[in-house]
């Protein structure tokens, strides 16, 4: 069993905005694979797509993205979902708007969402795709920044992201590669 998670914020004025590019892949995977409808438990939305493969879980929580944890632990602990079977994906300052970057391990780099994340699940130890959203300009704090949406001229690079990260997912998961496989392959 595989758990693919999006990170971001619930409710509709967070949407569209950076901090909130987890739940779009999250979408488009529930879109290509024809997703059964969401469910809300554990904190968060989630459903289960059955592959020849095996099952896998999308997972949104719906906690605000500095207590991810909290939905994270309870579904991990139900479905006996080991932190190799993971794969994170969150929006990323660091990384220029549109590029990804996928590790295996790492901190949480000053994102509150991994943050909480590491804190419930007590390691470090599990897959992510970090999806660039650039920093802020012209003395933007960065919470507004990450609150707010991507600018027209960034739209079709992000795109391209929620793309390549979903079909990175879909080489894990439906494909079978190991994740250092399909890290070599994405990062480029």
């Amino acid at each position: 069993m595989k758990l693919l998670i999006g990170l971001g914020n619930p409710g509709k004025n967070y949407e569209n905005t950076r901090h909130n590019i987890g739940f779009q892949v999250i979408d488009e995977l529930a879109k290509r694979w024809q997703a059964p409808a969401f469910q809300q438990k554990f904190n968060g939305q989630f459903t289960t797509v059955h592959t020849v493969e095996g099952k896998v879980i999308l997972l949104k929580p719906m906690t605000y993205m500095n207590l991810s944890g909290e939905s994270v632990r309870p579904l991990v602990d139900y479905f006996e979902v080991n932190d190799e079977e993971i794969v994170v994906l969150y929006d990323d300052l660091d990384l220029p708007a549109g590029k990804i970057r996928l590790r295996q391990k790492g901190s949480a780099g000053g994102h509150n969402g991994m943050k909480s994340l590491i804190a419930h699940l007590g390691t470090t130890e599990f897959n992510r795709i970090r999806i660039g959203v650039d920093r802020p300009t012209g003395g933007m704090k960065v919470a507004d920044y990450v609150l707010s949406p991507f600018s027209k001229d960034e739209q079709p690079l992000i795109e391209d992201a929620i793309q390549k990260s979903a079909d990175a997912c879909e080489e894990w998961t439906t494909k079978k590669q190991p994740f250092i496989e399909v890290m070599n392959k994405f990062n480029g």
